[in-house]
């Protein structure tokens, strides 16, 4: 087997009650992931989170029980940020962390991702590795040797501790305002004691999950609830997570709203205005150019990995690099944290525009972002859009009208049946014109 053919770029998801989100399958995952497991260590232990959704204790309950059908023990941690799944995953010493979440989806989805015991995403070939060990029979553990379960009640509050660690010691909040959406999801109970505990006034939007609400017009990928929020208590800034916290959106008293590009821009500004070498910095394919173009200017090389922030990380990893990040906000600290996460992130930004001395707009005032026009193209599964003539013929037609003063990229979601059409210009009419004729292509 060379081809993944459940696990996309970050984990296995899909809609629940449809294959492969359905208890038999999860069961069946989590028996051939222990088996893996096995192979290197005689009793693996195996820690499971979750976030909100409804369908979260029904998989929650076949990974158990498939886990421990194979002689895995497993710690449940309840919902938890995906980030918080993977700093107790190391903290713990556990073989392995699963993360039970469809991360920015809504509530009808849900899936299943992985962690090594280093906190850090899996690689192609152990995905590939647990893929083959699914067309075997089941090997059942015998009954003295079946795994044991339990629950960590204090999973949360540990958590709570390492994210507040990540903050500059000589720093606080204090007289700060900050309104907190958590999106319904898994940081509902976290993100906004983190604020609080660092002596923030909180604000909190999006904190009363009901188990089908996740992401439901407030968190990362809706930020106008935040932007409304935050002009109408006038707060100082605004954080915005996703449903399972590894996304991150800021939105400052102005109202305006600072993406992942720019915030990993500011990020590197204020390492470097406080001594800090940074040698480069990893982007994806969607990075904005102005973003390049700005760090060119502070001496720090820009790479573009593919998009998703596994990709980001191999990329820092094999540069050793610590900063990067997506647009989408994921942002990576590896000084900070092994993975991607939301509440650290935003931490290190508070913390950036505290010792710069200036405000988030003031920082970003010299890489205004080029425009940027992305439409989403619904296809169907498996759908060979590559090999549309006309398309391919469209798009080097687009990219010389556009010549070195935009972009063209075009590929397909690894977490929806969409196709993702971005255009990129110095000017934003000709970037939607230019991207809306791509999609009417598709």
């Amino acid at each position: 087997m060379t081809k993944r053919q459940f696990f996309g770029t970050d984990g296995i998801r899909g809609t629940v009650g449809a294959h492969p989100i359905t208890p038999d399958f999860v069961l069946k995952l989590a028996h051939a992931v222990g088996h893996v497991l096995k192979q290197t260590e005689s009793k693996p232990v195996v820690v499971i989170g979750k976030d909100t959704r409804l369908s979260g204790y029904m998989l929650e309950s076949a990974l158990e029980s498939g886990f421990n059908s194979a002689g895995v023990d497993v710690v449940l941690l309840g919902p938890l940020p995906t980030p918080g799944v993977a700093y107790l995953t190391r903290a713990l010493r556990a073989s392995l962390g699963v993360v039970i979440s469809a991360s920015h989806n809504s509530y009808p989805d849900n899936g299943i991702k992985f962690f090594s015991s280093q906190g850090t995403k899996l690689d192609d070939a152990w995905e590939l590795a647990v893929e083959s060990e699914m067309t075997k029979a089941p090997v059942w553990a015998e009954s003295a040797a079946i795994g044991r379960a339990k629950r960590l009640d204090d999973a949360a509050g540990r958590y709570l501790e390492f994210c507040k660690s990540t903050f500059d010691n000589n720093l606080n909040l204090h007289g700060m305002k900050i309104v907190v959406d958590a999106a319904h999801g898994a940081a509902y109970q976290v993100a906004p004691k983190v604020f609080h505990e660092l002596g923030a006034e909180v604000i909190a939007i999006g904190c009363t999950p009901d188990g089908i609400n996740i992401n439901e017009g407030v968190g990362a990928t809706h930020p106008a609830a935040l932007i409304d929020a935050v002009k109408s208590h006038g707060a100082d800034y605004g954080v915005a997570l996703d449903g399972d916290a590894d996304r991150l959106q800021m939105v400052d008293k102005a109202g305006r709203l600072f993406n992942g590009d720019e915030l990993v821009y500011l990020l590197a500004l204020d390492r470097i205005k406080n001594g800090e070498k940074i040698d480069g910095v990893v982007g994806t394919l969607m990075t904005n150019m102005a973003i390049e173009v700005g760090l060119k200017r502070l001496g720090v090389d820009l790479i573009r990995a593919k998009v998703g922030d596994r990709y980001v990380l191999e990329a820092l990893a094999d540069k050793g690099w610590r900063l990067g990040g997506e647009s989408s906000g994921h942002i990576l600290v590896l000084d900070k944290h092994s993975t991607g996460d939301g509440l650290v992130s935003a931490l290190q930004v508070l913390q950036a525009v505290s010792r710069l001395g200036q405000s988030m707009a003031e920082a970003l005032a010299d890489v205004p972002l080029f425009p940027q026009t992305m439409l989403n193209v619904k296809v169907k599964p498996g759908s060979d859009w590559q090999s549309n003539v006309p398309l391919q013929k469209l798009i080097k037609e687009v990219e010389a009208e556009l010549g070195d003063t935009g972009r063209v990229l075009i590929r397909a979601s690894g977490t929806e049946p969409v196709v993702r059409v971005m255009v990129e210009a110095r000017e934003a009419v000709m970037a939607k014109t230019l991207a809306e004729r791509l999609a009417a292509a598709l």
